[in-house]
């Protein structure tokens, strides 16, 4: 691994902003793209020059190993301003980490933090302006890795491209969603790749997830591979089940994604005095609580949503409403206001989990 140091990063500015034509108030989520990316690349087994330039198209042969192979990994973070314009990260290491663990998994080499953490807060420092204040708004942040080796021969490549892309964005899902719980596609399966960040999971996702919303629903939960049993993840977030006044999550498996956001939601919880269980939950086990009326809530988890409310589940052509919470009553809406207090600054980070850039 080369050594390097922020001053060795080679900063190109964009001759001019686009900053003037977004209308930060209506931006769909990750569609447009702030005026500098990073870029580094990986060449005879070890990484260059942070490279953070003007964000435009870029050039590649069609053979390379990303578009035949699929060896691609990412991650989604997020960057916020408090009120005295100051920019903040949430857990960016976490991220780092995560996204080293989805290279090993995918063949491909890790990343030291010094490209990826302070390259990130260099290309931050940069586009700052980008960052609104306020409730809802954040800076959507896309690390990703691709494999760049030119050649069809199916194997790793040798030859990787990261980079970082940043879009502004404002809430994910608006309201409650309705969901169907699936009983045939998986999401991921035991030896897979399930718990990374790897582009091919989402893909997969698609289909089953078209066929759900061409039935009226808006995401899937998904189930164990083996048994069609297991509830594990919705869609792309992890899941949380109340049950009277207990919280469930299935713990973390080569199927289910190891959430930064669900594991910051877990010790919110438990400093509120909310007793939390990360065991697994099985299909039954909330229909016998949905007939007796113990299912309170459910909720999804994860970085562009944070907390994604669910109205009701479907399985096997039934429909299963859940009770109306008022908003001093829910655990979903009390976990969100604390943890969304925290990443913009509103709320003291008892945590320790914040940093600026």
């Amino acid at each position: 691994m080369s050594t390097i140091t922020a001053k060795d990063f080679s900063i190109q500015k964009a001759e001019t902003s686009k900053i003037n034509n977004v209308d930060f108030a209506n931006v769909s989520f990750g569609s447009q793209f702030t005026d500098h990316m990073l870029v580094c690349h990986y060449k005879d087994g070890k990484w260059g020059q942070v490279e953070i330039k003007p964000y435009g198209p870029m050039s590649f042969e069609p053979s390379i190993n990303v578009f035949h192979y699929g060896q691609a990994i990412f991650e989604g973070m997020k960057a916020y301003k408090d009120q005295e314009d100051k920019v903040w990260l949430f857990r960016p290491r976490e991220n780092w980490k995560r996204f080293n663990k989805s290279a090993e998994r995918l063949a491909m080499p890790h990343i030291d933090e010094t490209r990826f953490v302070d390259g990130l807060k260099s290309l931050l420092q940069l586009d700052q302006d980008w960052v609104q204040k306020g409730e809802g708004n954040a800076l959507y942040i896309r690390p990703f890795m691709v494999g760049t080796h030119a050649g069809v021969v199916a194997g790793p490549s040798s030859e990787f491209m990261f980079c970082i892309i940043l879009s502004p964005v404002r809430t994910y899902y608006a309201g409650k969603v309705k969901v169907q719980i699936a009983e045939f596609y998986s999401r991921a399966a035991n030896g897979g790749v399930g718990s990374t960040k790897c582009s091919g999971n989402y893909a997969g996702q698609f289909y089953p997830t078209k066929l759900a919303q061409e039935a009226g629903y808006q995401q899937v939960i998904w189930t164990d591979d083996a048994t069609h049993t297991k509830l594990e993840e919705a869609g792309t977030m992890n899941l949380f089940f109340r049950i009277k006044d207990t919280l469930y999550t299935a713990p973390t498996s080569e199927r289910i994604l190891d959430g930064v956001t669900r594991k910051s939601l877990i010790d919110i919880a438990k400093s509120q005095g909310i007793n939390v269980e990360v065991t697994s939950i099985v299909v039954q086990d909330l229909l016998d609580a949905h007939a007796k009326g113990e299912l309170i809530e459910i909720f999804g988890s994860g970085t562009a949503v944070t907390i994604g409310q669910i109205e009701g589940f479907a399985y096997q052509d039934k429909y299963y409403a859940l009770p109306e919470q008022k908003q001093e009553d829910s655990f979903a809406l009390k976990l969100k206001g604390i943890l969304q207090g925290i990443q913009q600054k509103n709320i003291e980070d008892t945590f320790g989990w914040t940093e600026t850039i």
